[in-house]
């Protein structure tokens, strides 16, 4: 079936039936040698419409056309070899059938088939061959010179891509498979091993190299980095390898390589099946959902097609600016955006009896740990301790099917008011479990990189202006992930939560943060001496080293490969009344008051001199 009879369309098919006639008339002069006699003259024009008719019938029987003619490759030369094939069978039969006094010589029936796939095969690939007429040339003449790194199915998309740039000129490809070295592919020459970098860089004028490994390792990643840094050149990356082998890359695509690229993240992989049953067709509640993980949440969710999305944030901007993003992205999805403060009970208490959700993520906290240790520590409390018992409860009373708070890594033998708090937001969900038929999940995990308060947006200004960057100590390591990875993470262990689980994710090596700030300086193409790291001592309440685990806590396996569960100590009978009393009679609000309170709810807490 020809589809919606587009005017390429209709330009295709008139041009293969006119080749299928032109075929049949030229399978018949070869056939003669260039001279037809009398007698076979009448039998090619009245059979020249019968072939045609049924030429046309099979190329539309196997939808010859809904590809496109500048994207022709071998896919759709087989599907014009079986349509041809199929009709070189069927028209001889339906000549004999027909018009048994006609006698077509065998040799016209082979002649014709041959011919038409050689005109319409060779009409498709010299049309794409005009339409990447550049490839030849490697890109413009004036364009900037650039190097490939890696000459693999990558490189080779991406040699595609920039052949019909007017911005870059490829020089030539770098690759360490040496059986690779002085091969050339699509006309550009794989000049030899990565090491060459900056002699071919010099070489050729080169300011700019693009890596194209997306599925390589970050510690090759980062070498190529470092090579680059020491050839005076640029690097670049490109896309996602599924973008660049699906064709959806452009140059515009091409960019800087940025610190999530060495983190080393394999992939998550997500039970989708799983996922659909829990979110698709479900009204699902996100707190602080304006916010970096919130937000990431939002989008996560949104692939599942829930029936409705609840955004409940308390900042305005925040707010507007998913309501617009969701507008603009997933306008299939219905929203509904809700200004509230988690900790009043009447305003979540009303959301819930309004809406309903099946799901609720709870991601609305205070987690900056500096500004939570002094004068807001109080706030920090009421935020992430009683913020979590209103919306926990709200869930629990108007029969939400699970409840998942997002935790921190920072609650293990936490240091700060922030982390405390966290660890007794924790115990409330853990609590509230008992019996009931909401299955509270809690899913623990470190810095993620670019969320807001992370060091990657203020290490970015300060090398702007000129540096320094400043780290607050030599030794001082973190655990990082990307957003997206820690969003589809949560989502993974909401899902194979039953119920009072502490779900703690892999977040594989420490990062030094000096390493960080220094590879962020190279990415942007200055080098140490341009811009200075300065060290500036521990602040309030922070740790040279973050911990996943309690000491002498235990971790179960599950099913999948970056989620275990945390064995931890049993929330003391009676948290509830207990709680409720102290946060509701406390009078004294000072920090050192309120670091009294939490040490007594929380045992591993040992606030720092």
């Amino acid at each position: 079936m020809l589809p919606r009879f587009s005017v390429r369309s209709m330009l295709a098919f008139a041009h293969d039936v006119s080749a299928a006639g032109v075929a049949w008339l030229a399978a018949f002069w070869l056939r003669f040698n260039f001279d037809i006699p009398p007698e076979q003259i009448a039998p090619m024009w009245k059979t020249v419409g019968g072939v045609v008719a049924v030429d046309a019938a099979c190329f539309l029987g196997f939808g010859l056309y809904r590809g496109m003619w500048r994207y022709a490759s071998l896919p759709d030369l087989r599907l014009i070899l079986i349509a041809v094939a199929v009709a070189a069978t069927v028209f001889p039969a339906v000549v004999i059938l027909v018009q048994p006094a006609f006698v077509v010589p065998r040799s016209v029936y082979i002649l014709h088939p041959l011919l038409l796939l050689f005109f319409m095969g060779g009409s498709r690939l010299a049309y794409r061959a005009w339409n990447d007429r550049n490839i030849g040339k490697l890109g413009a003449l004036n364009g900037k010179p650039v190097l490939i790194l890696g000459a693999g199915e990558a490189g080779l998309s991406l040699l595609k891509t920039l052949a019909r740039s007017t911005e870059w000129r490829v020089v030539g490809l770098l690759d360490d498979d040496l059986t690779m070295t002085g091969r050339r592919i699509l006309g550009a020459t794989v000049i030899g091993p990565t090491s060459m970098l900056p002699d071919t860089a010099k070489r050729y004028g080169v300011q700019d190299a693009i890596i194209a490994m997306p599925s390589t390792s970050h510690q090759v990643r980062k070498r190529l980095v470092d090579l680059c840094q020491r050839a005076h050149v640029k690097p670049l990356t490109v896309p996602s390898f599924t973008d660049l082998m699906g064709g959806k890359v452009e140059v515009s695509q091409i960019r800087k390589v940025e610190p999530d690229d060495l983190l080393g993240r394999d992939p998550v992989v997500l039970n989708n099946a799983g996922l659909r049953r829990l979110l698709d067709g479900r009204t699902v509640l996100v707190t602080g959902a304006g916010g970096s993980i919130g937000s990431e949440l939002c989008r996560q969710i949104a692939a599942f097609l829930p029936s409705q999305l609840v955004f409940l944030e308390q900042s305005e901007l925040a707010l507007y600016e998913i309501e617009q993003e969701f507008g603009e992205k997933f306008s299939n999805i219905p929203i509904v955006c809700v200004i509230g403060d988690v900790k009043h009970e009447e305003g979540v208490a009303s959301v819930f009896a309004r809406f309903k959700p099946d799901v609720v993520f709870h991601a609305a906290a205070y987690k900056h740990v500096p500004l939570m240790e002094r004068v807001n520590t109080w706030e920090t409390v009421r935020n992430n301790v009683i913020g979590t018992r209103v919306v926990a409860r709200a869930a629990l009373k108007f029969g939400a099917e699970k409840f998942v708070l997002i935790s921190t890594d920072k609650a293990v033998n936490p240091t700060n008011v922030m982390g405390a708090s966290k660890r007794l937001a924790e115990m409330v969900c853990q609590r509230l479990q008992g019996g009931n038929s909401t299955r509270f999940v809690v899913v623990r995990f470190g810095n993620v990189l670019g969320s807001t308060g992370s060091v990657i947006p203020k290490f970015q200004r300060q090398i702007v202006a000129g540096g320094p960057v400043t780290v607050t100590h030599p030794e001082v390591t973190r655990y990082f992930m990307t957003i997206p990875e820690a969003a589809q993470l949560v989502l993974q262990a909401g899902l194979m939560g039953q119920g009072g689980e502490i779900f703690v994710l892999d977040m594989g090596e420490p990062v030094r943060i000096a390493d960080l700030a220094t590879d962020m300086i190279r990415l942007s193409g200055l080098a140490e001496e341009d811009v200075k790291i300065a060290f500036t001592g521990l602040r309030p309440g922070e740790k040279l080293y973050e911990e996943i685990l309690f000491d002498g806590e235990e971790t179960i396996e599950t099913p999948h490969p970056k989620l275990r569960i945390a064995k931890s100590r049993p929330v003391r009978s009676d948290l509830d009344a207990q709680l409720d009393a102290w946060l509701e009679s406390v009078e004294d609000k000072s920090d050192d008051a309120v670091r009294d309170g939490l040490r007594a709810w929380v045992p591993e807490y040992q606030p720092q001199s």
